[in-house]
């Protein structure tokens, strides 16, 4: 059986790695964006449905979004155009509905920008900037962010709902697989076609503003 060779360079994969690890210093394990009140809520109350309702959050909200914009800022970063980033970055704001999301975007953005100032001596603007640096891909950018991604939503859901260890590995295994073709979704779209319309979820994060007792930042 031949193996196919990787498309990165085996420096550029490690630092894609590192960049896309929930033990990079931003803060996202802080944050469960919205599971938690789920759970709260009764929405989510045991390992399949808190499996349905990350792979949900990863179609809706992350492909047709934050994704997209990841691999749309990584040509921009290319090309030098930044203007068009400023223009990314304020879409990416304007589509945070209750103020915890809002904070947790302006944070970790901030907390990697730092942290990419301690590595380069460049100016810095988030994690499409980072894996450009990196000499990744915007595919492979795009797998290495949503498996990070998963892996905190995974952990937010062992914590809260509250799930075991075995629970969360099949989770993330299910995340594994659809990974790749969300991937290739956010790749495909334009500026016209990003969308940021989840409402369900920005009631529950605004719920959890004032939830009594929490875990989580958001």
């Amino acid at each position: 059986m031949s193996m196919q060779p990787l498309s990165l360079s085996p420096a550029s994969f490690l630092q894609l790695m590192w960049l896309a690890s929930p033990a990079l210093p931003i803060g996202g394990f802080s944050y469960s964006e919205g599971l938690e009140a789920g759970v709260n809520a009764a929405l989510v109350g045991n390992e399949a449905q808190a499996a349905d309702w990350i792979d949900q959050q990863l179609q809706l909200t992350q492909a047709r979004g934050d994704m997209a914009v990841l691999a749309q800022a990584m040509q921009a970063w290319q090309r030098d155009e930044r203007a068009r980033i400023v223009a990314l970055n304020a879409w990416v704001l304007q589509t945070r509905e209750s103020s915890e999301l809002r904070l947790q975007t302006e944070q970790m953005g901030r907390s990697l920008v730092a942290w990419l100032q301690n590595r380069y001596a460049d100016d810095a603007q988030a994690f499409a900037l980072a894996a450009h640096l990196a000499g990744a891909g915007a595919r492979d950018a795009l797998l290495a962010y949503a498996f990070g991604w998963a892996e905190n939503m995974v952990q937010a859901a062992i914590k809260s709902v509250p799930l075991g260890q075995s629970a969360g590995q099949r989770i993330l295994a299910r995340l594994a697989q659809a990974i790749p073709g969300a991937a290739d979704y956010a790749l495909a779209l334009g500026d016209d076609q990003r969308q940021a319309f989840s409402p369900m979820l920005a009631i529950l994060s605004a719920r959890h503003e004032h939830q009594y007792s929490r875990l989580f930042r958001s």
